[in-house]
């Protein structure tokens, strides 16, 4: 009865055999863990369908995604007590990230107009920038926890950003990979998000894990 009362998979293992279990036993179960992905894709896509709720929608996918990959229980109520708890403090992120994006929108049409001097420099900025920002809002929802607050999570995600130089390029490779699906399809963005969140759940797990190393 203690099993049925709160213990998830692994720790249920645990007690049921004398070997430890997996760190991540939900990354052992790859068909379980690919409609995982397209389901945390779906959540994700339609809570940022307002925007300024893109933050909230990538924390809570993340943190549902992780629950799953530790075996963990990972029911809906959970991830909807994620976006409760995060939604409120995540609008200014969200209403920041899009007036960012925007700027930079602009300065990119203006530098390929040639109304700026020195626009082909520029343009690469502006691209580098339209790259990196969406990175950090990233990594930022990987590092958010409930009553933690927004404050603290963009200072984590822009550290874990300089520390993990590696884990950074495959989330701009993940960002790269959802703009080019978008771009070719927009109901794309579904699988394009679920991949995001993934990448963005590995690389922190990655990294929790070398610093318990």
């Amino acid at each position: 009865m203690a099993l049925r009362r709160g213990r998830g998979p692994r720790e249920a293992a645990e007690l049921l055999t004398d070997e430890p279990a997996p760190r991540w036993p939900g990354a052992r179960r790859p068909f379980a863990l690919f409609g995982e992905v397209l389901l945390v894709g779906i959540l994700v896509t339609v809570l940022a369908l307002p925007l300024v709720t893109l933050p909230v929608a990538l924390a809570a996918g993340i943190r549902h995604l992780a629950r799953f990959i530790a075996g963990d229980a990972s029911p809906m109520a959970a991830f909807w007590a994620d976006v409760r708890s995060g939604i409120v403090g995540s609008l200014g992120v969200g209403i920041g990230f899009w007036l960012l994006v925007g700027m930079l929108a602009v300065d990119g049409v203006l530098a390929q107009s040639g109304l700026l001097p020195g626009g082909s420099v520029v343009g690469v900025i502006v691209i580098v920038l339209l790259v990196v920002l969406p990175v950090i809002l990233t990594r930022a929802a990987a590092e958010w926890e409930p009553g933690s607050g927004w404050a603290l999570a963009l200072r984590a995600g822009l550290r874990a950003a300089t520390d993990d130089l590696r884990g950074t390029l495959y989330l701009v490779a993940a960002v790269g990979l959802l703009v080019v699906l978008t771009w070719q399809l927009i109901p794309l963005v579904i699988p394009g998000f679920g991949c995001l969140v993934f990448a963005a759940t590995a690389v922190r797990l990655r990294r929790l894990a070398q610093l318990e190393a």
